[in-house]
């Protein structure tokens, strides 16, 4: 027995003294209410209604259960109400997951104007550069940066990234500009390894895959330092285009070797395929397509990607 629909069935028999017009009001048949009611009584071990050939009356354990059945029904009705209310407003608490150093440049600034146009939400930006579980972690959206192989969430594409090799421009006037590959091994490296892990640095020629070892001269976890160090003439680096972007754009840097780089990758926001999208999360993924212009491709200076290959740098 359904508790919630015996309830119903005994608040509309006591409402309208009778089952007949009970049933018409709940579009069952009579013989319906009479089980849900019966069975009503017998979970709760009591008569609650009077039965005779001509009326129904409540007994007085049934006038009680009424009162209070009244009310559970009410709350449960407010309850559904809530919830349809959060599937068409945005409210309650969104945490979204993002990699630390796009987090901080061009997440925050989304989050900001999502606060700022739906003020019955409350934020949380984590940043971090590993990669979170989102049901496991509670995270109710994540922006990540790569081909994503996990088929249990959902993917919006909003963007696409590159990878790029930059200098200051004073370094390249006193070292030269590297025209192919292999002429990086004559220059100061910067290595972030936090972007390339590995001693050497990938690119494409002609749609092979050319791997050159690098010597660093300057390692670091991060690529603040180690743009900030290119940017002092410290050597060549090895970057996402949005971490330079800045730099280029001030002309603090210059993008080199752009037509050996590779195809650009994805940036995706993502939450769980489990989940019913709410209207928060709903409402922020709208936001990023409306006003983010991650498209890094389409930076000056960046190379007319039209080579795809199986190689992942």
């Amino acid at each position: 027995m359904d508790r919630i629909e015996a309830m119903e069935a005994f608040v509309a028999v006591a409402d309208l003294k009778g089952f007949a017009p009970a049933a018409r009001k709940l579009n069952v048949s009579p013989s319906a209410v009479t089980r849900l009611v019966a069975a009503l009584e017998e979970r709760v071990g009591a008569r609650l209604l009077q039965r005779t050939t001509r009326s129904v009356a409540l007994t007085d354990i049934g006038e009680h259960y009424l009162e209070r059945a009244r009310r559970i029904l009410a709350d449960v009705e407010e309850a559904e109400g809530s919830a349809r209310a959060e599937r068409t407003r945005p409210s309650g608490h969104l945490i979204v997951s993002a990699p630390l150093m796009f987090g901080r440049l061009h997440v925050n600034p989304l989050m900001s104007e999502y606060l700022r146009r739906y003020p019955d939400v409350t934020g949380e930006l984590r940043l971090s550069d590993r990669t979170v579980n989102l049901v496991e972690d509670g995270i109710d959206v994540a922006v990540r940066i790569g081909h994503l192989p996990d088929s249990s969430v959902v993917a919006k594409n909003v963007g696409d990234m590159y990878r790029v090799v930059v200098a200051s421009p004073d370094y390249l006037a006193r070292r030269g500009v590297p025209m192919k590959p292999v002429d990086v091994r004559t220059h100061d490296i910067i290595h972030c390894s936090i972007i390339v892990p590995s001693t050497e640095w990938r690119f494409l020629q002609d749609g092979r895959l050319i791997r050159v070892p690098i010597a660093p001269r300057y390692i670091t976890s991060s690529a603040d330092a180690g743009i900030w160090h290119a940017e002092q003439g410290g050597g060549l680096a090895m970057v996402q285009a949005y971490q330079a972007q800045e730099g280029i754009a001030a002309g603090r840097l210059q993008a080199v070797l752009t037509a050996f780089e590779f195809p650009p990758r994805p940036i995706h926001i993502i939450y769980p395929a489990s989940r019913l999208l709410s209207a928060k999360v709903r409402a922020f993924v709208d936001l990023a397509i409306e006003i983010c212009n991650w498209r890094f491709s389409e930076m000056a200076g960046a190379p007319p990607f039209t080579t795809v290959v199986s190689a992942v740098p």
